[in-house]
């Protein structure tokens, strides 16, 4: 990619660092109200990983939007909607939206079967033994370790090719300022945190999008846009070889791939079971499908304005020229927002990825937190107190964050984007989908 940077590796530090003490102030600021108004202290293991279990459904469905509002959700569902034209977004935003859906089901189930459980990985274990359950804690664990990466690798690629900051330091920096915020108020502020996040993010698309649509000089009208991409070099596999086909077999194929793929990043995923099992029992079920439906409409307007943007401007002065790796590490929204806004557009976008990554990522280190307390320390620690669990969550969080850069540095420098990350996400763990939804809906499994 020709240089896009157009701010100083200093906006890069001060969006990274800055914003990450910024939610753990926030943190502190909520986690100590709710102490003294509320009676909640994060302190507590089961208020840490699950809000004590009776959070009501608008927390939850804005911290189910944060959690699978993930770099990918900006970047591929961009880059899609690059290669493929309005086909993309669709298949992107219609291929994630229905594992949300369908695990409204699996969130009521695991609510009035095992309502005390503390992850699904639990109720493998007392329902088909120690065998069954070290697999579903890999399963648990490779998706986990997947989902993290993708963040880590996707977010720095853009905070880099934008501020010329060192992807090494990014990629340490995030986790670990995500890891502090997330120390500092446990789950219940950190739903607080995503309703914020999800706020912010959505106004931030919004902000492109009517750009592309209504205020750019460049493009500026849907029919300038029209105009744009109807005049695009041919794709191939596209009806005509339009970009404004939904006619589209290279996108169809993508669709299939994304489906697969994401029923396993949402049922094997303890992060949203996590969701689930802090949600009220009464509201369990509607937060789900409230969730997924406002969802939805976060990949598609965000690849139908800047993905689509980025391809209708090929070529233009001021618009990056993208190779295939650089669409496949996600910079085909960002060369876009530069383009359409200049310096503005990238710091518009490097809040918006620095809002998808974290919140996101808060969700992977509480979920793995959990996992490794429940289902690895304690069953080995037969006589384990409060006190141990809640210093192996704690230090659980830690742990994993180191991880997430170190596999970020690795990643990076065998040359694996962020695309490839989502595409082979089904091949690894969609297996063990069908077996999960039975252990926690079949009374004969």
């Amino acid at each position: 990619m020709s240089s896009a940077q157009v701010l100083t590796p200093g906006a890069g530090i001060g969006v990274v660092v800055g914003l990450g003490i910024g939610f753990s102030v926030l943190m502190l600021a909520i986690g100590y109200l709710g102490k003294r108004y509320g009676k909640i202290d994060a302190s507590n293991n089961d208020e840490f990983s699950s809000a004590s279990r009776n959070v009501q459904s608008g927390l939850i469905a804005s911290g189910i939007v944060s959690a699978w509002t993930w770099a990918a959700t900006l970047l591929q569902s961009s880059a899609v909607a690059y290669k493929f034209g309005v086909s993309g977004p669709f298949w992107y935003a219609a291929g994630a939206t229905v594992q949300v859906l369908l695990f409204a089901a699996i969130a009521a189930k695991l609510k009035i079967n095992a309502p005390f459980a503390s992850t699904y990985l639990q109720i493998i274990r007392a329902r088909w033994g120690n065998v069954a359950h070290r697999i579903f804690c890999c399963f648990a664990l490779a998706t986990n370790t997947l989902v993290s990466a993708m963040l880590i690798v996707g977010g720095s690629a853009v905070v880099t090719q934008l501020t010329g900051l060192s992807i090494y330091a990014v990629i340490w920096l995030t986790p670990l300022s995500v890891a502090i915020y997330t120390l500092t108020g446990g789950m219940r502020a950190t739903l607080i945190a995503d309703y914020l996040h999800t706020s912010v993010l959505i106004a931030l698309i919004l902000c492109f999008a009517f750009t592309v649509y209504a205020s750019s000089d460049i493009i500026g009208s849907p029919d300038k846009l029209y105009e744009l991409l109807s005049k695009a070099p041919a794709v191939a596999g596209n009806a005509g070889g339009s970009l404004l086909t939904m006619r589209s077999r290279p996108a169809i194929v993508f669709g299939v791939v994304n489906i697969i793929g994401n029923f396993g990043t949402v049922f094997l995923d303890q992060s949203y079971h996590q969701r689930g099992i802090a949600s009220a029992t009464e509201t369990a079920t509607t937060s789900f499908i409230m969730g997924g439906l406002a969802w939805t409409p976060v990949p598609l307007l965000m690849a139908s304005s800047l993905g689509l943007a980025a391809r209708a401007l090929t070529g233009f002065p001021g618009m990056a020229e993208l190779t295939a790796s650089d669409v496949s590490a996600g910079l085909a929204a960002p060369a876009a927002a530069v383009a359409l806004l200049g310096k503005g557009g990238a710091v518009a976008m490097l809040c918006l990825l620095f809002l998808a990554v974290t919140s996101a990522l808060s969700a992977q280190l509480i979920a793995v937190s959990s996992v490794v307390t429940y289902d690895i320390y304690q069953p080995l620690a037969k006589h384990a107190t409060e006190k141990s669990l809640f210093w192996v969550s704690h230090g659980a969080v830690v742990l994993w964050a180191l991880c997430v850069g170190m596999l970020g540095i690795i990643f990076h420098e065998i040359g694996i984007s962020m695309g490839w990350l989502y595409v082979f996400m089904g091949t690894l763990i969609g297996a063990g989908v069908a077996p999960v939804c039975a252990a926690l809906c079949w009374k004969k499994a």
